[in-house]
């Protein structure tokens, strides 16, 4: 029988033991102090049941924060993990004879994805590749950078030129304008749909003036350089004659650059219509017959009928998870329109 179900009275302790008679116990404020019970082996086994059960949760809060701290700890080891390797490479080591194939998309320039580095580093993957037949560029992009465009381009001249079994196609699949077209140059042959957009062979360079809104405001220029010239173009300045020709001549031969690129690429295929060279951008269909591109095809109808290797295995970079989510929050937006608005960029399109 437990001590619960003996047959004491029910209580707490023994009762009050009652003073002695003519005894006065006096409390710290003179009053009559009561007698305290006895303390007993139950009322110690409570405090220490209940001590132990402190012990025993103050133990598992322990627990549960160093877990919570490990599991922080992963994430942001994960975290940067996926900041500080930005970019993987695609499907570069396949099994059995292919086609390999390099993605170009969005705006050609150094901070996209559509990088000469990434461009240049997936070419290279997929001409080494032992099993791989031909390399198909697939392109859907307005153009960009010259200068990225260029590395480009040089490097598939180069490669063509280290692997002459190898065949380039390029395929246009909505846009492949201004620096795609480019880049486009460069490969042994160009398809694209009949309702692509092709050609924009031209440069462009825009920024904003804001003197006379400066002026409306109240607003006082203050620029202080050393160099006639290192204020040249500023947005907030008046436009100086001798700086818009000089900056034209730089456009125009970025320009002849470009033209004698697609020259070089396309050769006696390309038509004599003077509006080859202005700028202006034909459907797929028109294309074909000003000699832009060589016929109308899909990157799978390319491996399929010209390769002869149906299977497309894509060597191109790609972003990481971890990026592609910060894009979609359009944690950007705020600096690229900052960008727009106060930097003259130079491109072709």
């Amino acid at each position: 029988m437990s001590e619960w179900d003996s047959d004491k009275q029910s209580g707490w302790g023994d009762k009050p033991v009652e003073p002695e008679a003519g005894s006065t116990r006096r409390g710290l404020f003179g009053g009559k102090k009561p007698a305290l019970p006895p303390e007993t082996g139950r009322d110690w086994r409570l405090i220490e049941k209940l001590v132990m059960s402190l012990q025993a949760e103050q133990r598992r809060s322990r627990r549960w924060g160093i877990f919570f701290k490990v599991l922080t700890f992963g994430y942001l080891f994960a975290l940067l993990f996926m900041i500080r390797a930005p970019l993987s490479d695609g499907m570069g080591a396949a099994v059995g004879s292919h086609t390999a194939l390099v993605e170009v998309n969005g705006v050609i320039a150094a901070d996209e994805l559509a990088s000469a580095d990434n461009l240049v580093g997936a070419l290279r993957s997929a001409f080494e590749a032992e099993n791989s037949r031909a390399v198909v560029l697939r392109i859907n992009s307005p153009g960009g950078s010259p200068v990225q465009s260029g590395y480009v381009y040089d490097e598939i001249t180069r490669l063509r030129e280290e692997y002459p079994d190898k065949k380039v196609y390029a395929v246009v699949s909505d846009i492949g304008a201004s620096g795609a077209y480019y880049i486009a140059s460069a490969a042994d042959e160009i398809y694209a749909n009949r309702a692509s957009l092709v050609g924009s062979i031209g440069v462009v360079a825009g920024g904003f003036g804001f003197t006379e809104v400066m002026e409306k405001i109240g607003v006082d220029r203050r620029l202080y350089t050393a160099g006639e010239n290192k204020a040249f173009l500023d947005p907030f300045s008046p436009e100086q004659q001798e700086e818009v020709a000089f900056w034209q001549g730089v456009l125009e031969n970025t320009h002849q650059q470009f033209i004698e690129a697609v020259k070089r690429g396309r050769g006696d295929r390309l038509s004599e219509d003077p509006r080859l060279f202005s700028g202006l951008v034909w459907s797929g269909e028109q294309a074909v017959e000003l000699g832009l591109v060589d016929g109308l095809g899909s990157a799978s109808w390319v491996a399929r009928q010209l390769v002869g290797e149906e299977k497309l295995v894509d060597y191109s970079r790609s972003r990481s998870p971890f990026q592609e989510f910060v894009d979609q929050l359009g944690v950007a937006v705020g600096e690229g329109v900052a960008t727009r608005l106060m930097e003259s960029r130079l491109e072709l399109r």
